[in-house]
C-alpha cells in the first residue's frame, strides 16, 4: 500500500472518529457563543447608552439690520466676512432733512421756555394790578364812609355821595376783573416750574424725536458678529424696516440635531453630548449639553406641511430637532459658522433630566447701543432750556 492511500484510510478514519467530531463542534459553539457575548457586551455598555446621528447643523443668531428712518445712503463702513462689534457705526444716510428739522425744534423749545417766562412775568404784572385796584377800593370805601355823616348834617348833597357810592362800586368791579385776569394768567404756569410746564415738555418731545431721527441717519451694529449679505449700496434710497446686511455672532453657537423620532426615548434634557465637525474631518471634538428638545416635528413646522390624511399615504420616519449648547472657550479654540454639518452623540446612559424644559434657562438677548441716544436727547434739551432761562 502506497503512503498516499494510508494518509486517505488515516484521515477517514479520524473523521469517524465521534469524539473528535463532538470536540470540533463544541469549539466552533464556544467561537460563537464567544462572538454573541461579546457582541451583546459591546451593545449593552456601548451601543445602548448612546443615541447618534450625522442630521445635525451648527445653528446660531441671524442679526437683520436695518434702518428705523427712510434715507439716502452716503457711506457704507463695512462688508461681507468682516468683524463688527455693538455700537461701530456701519452705514451712514443723508441727514440734511433730520438736520433741518432738529433746528426747527431747537428753537421751537427755547420759544417756548421764553414764552413760559413771560407767563411767568405776566402773572406778576397782573398780582401787581390786582394789589393797585384794591388800593383804589379802599381809597373809594374810605371817601365815601367821610362823607356819609355829612349828609346827614346835610353839609353834603346826595349827589355828590352817589358819585362817591359809584365811584366804590367801579373800584369793587375793578377788583373783581384784575383778580379774573391774574387768576387765567396763573392756570398757564400755576403748579410747575418752567422747565415742567405742559408747553416746554411738548417742545421737548418734538425736540428729542427730531434729535433721535437725527441720530438714527447713522447706523450701528446692535451686537458684535461678522457681516453677510450685504445688500445696500451707496446712492440707495432705503425705507424702515428695509434689511441691509446681517450680522451673525460666531461665539454663542449651538447645535440643531435631527434625531429620528423612535431615537427620542432616552434623550433627556442637561445629558452630555459630543460633536465632531465635518469642517475639521474629526479631529477636533466639541463637549455640548442637550438644552431642548423641539416642539414639533420639522413637517410640521415646513412652508408645505405633509397631509397625512390622503389615500395615498406613506409613512415616513419623522425627526424632531434637539438643541444642544456648545462650549464657548471650544469655539474661540476651533470657530465654526453656520450651517456647518455635524456628527452628535449623546450620551443616554443617564435618564433623570426632564424630556421637557419647566423654565426657560436662555440668558436674554438684549443691547444698550441705543440707549446712549435717548440720553443724550434728554442732555441737549436741558441744555437749550437752562440757555433760556435767563438765569
Amino acid at each position: 500500500m502506497s503512503a498516499l492511500s494510508k494518509d486517505a484510510n488515516d484521515s477517514g478514519l479520524a473523521a469517524k472518529d465521534p469524539a473528535k467530531r463532538r470536540r470540533a463542534l463544541l469549539i466552533v459553539a464556544a467561537i460563537f457563543l464567544l462572538a454573541a457575548l461579546a457582541w451583546f457586551l459591546l451593545w449593552r455598555f456601548v451601543f445602548s447608552t448612546r443615541e447618534s446621528t450625522d442630521n445635525a447643523y451648527v445653528g446660531g443668531n441671524q442679526v437683520a439690520l436695518s434702518s428705523q428712518v427712510p434715507g439716502t445712503v452716503v457711506a457704507i463702513l463695512t462688508d461681507d466676512t468682516q468683524h463688527v462689534v455693538a455700537g461701530q457705526v456701519l452705514v451712514k444716510l443723508d441727514a440734511t432733512d433730520a438736520d433741518v428739522r432738529l433746528r426747527q425744534t431747537s428753537s421751537a423749545l427755547a420759544q417756548s421756555v421764553r414764552q413760559v417766562r413771560q407767563q411767568n412775568d405776566s402773572v406778576n404784572e397782573a398780582d401787581a394790578t390786582v394789589a393797585s385796584r384794591e388800593v383804589d377800593l379802599r381809597k373809594a370805601a374810605a371817601d365815601l364812609k367821610r362823607h356819609l355823616p355829612l349828609v346827614a348834617a346835610q353839609a353834603e348833597s346826595p349827589e355828590t355821595v352817589q358819585h362817591m357810592r359809584d365811584s366804590l362800586a367801579q373800584a369793587q368791579a375793578a377788583v373783581d376783573a384784575a383778580k379774573a385776569r391774574a387768576q387765567s394768567a396763573r392756570a398757564t404756569v400755576e403748579g410747575t416750574d418752567i422747565a415742567n410746564n405742559p408747553a416746554v415738555m411738548q417742545a421737548r418731545a418734538n425736540f428729542r424725536a427730531a434729535w433721535i431721527a437725527a441720530q438714527r441717519n447713522t447706523i450701528v451694529a446692535p451686537v458684535s458678529g461678522y457681516v453677510a449679505q450685504r445688500s445696500v449700496q451707496l446712492g440707495a434710497s432705503i425705507s424702515p424696516g428695509q434689511q441691509l446686511m446681517t450680522i451673525v455672532p460666531l461665539h454663542d453657537l449651538w447645535i440643531d440635531a435631527n434625531f429620528k423620532e423612535n431615537q427620542l426615548r432616552h434623550i433627556r434634557i442637561g445629558q452630555p453630548v459630543k460633536i465632531a465637525a465635518d469642517l475639521y474631518g474629526g479631529g477636533v471634538e466639541y463637549h455640548g449639553k442637550v438644552i431642548g428638545l423641539g416642539a414639533g416635528t420639522g413637517s410640521v413646522f415646513s412652508l408645505l406641511p405633509a397631509q397625512n390624511a390622503t389615500g395615498n399615504w406613506i409613512k415616513v420616519v419623522q425627526r424632531v430637532p434637539v438643541r444642544i449648547a456648545l462650549d464657548n472657550g471650544e469655539l474661540d479654540q476651533h470657530p465654526l459658522r453656520i450651517g456647518l454639518s455635524t456628527d452628535v452623540t449623546v450620551d443616554i446612559s443617564n435618564e433623570q433630566g426632564p424630556a421637557l424644559a419647566s423654565v426657560s434657562t436662555q440668558a436674554p438677548a438684549q443691547t444698550s447701543v441705543y440707549d446712549q441716544v435717548a440720553a443724550q436727547a434728554d442732555a441737549q434739551a436741558e441744555k437749550i432750556i437752562r440757555a433760556n432761562l435767563g438765569e
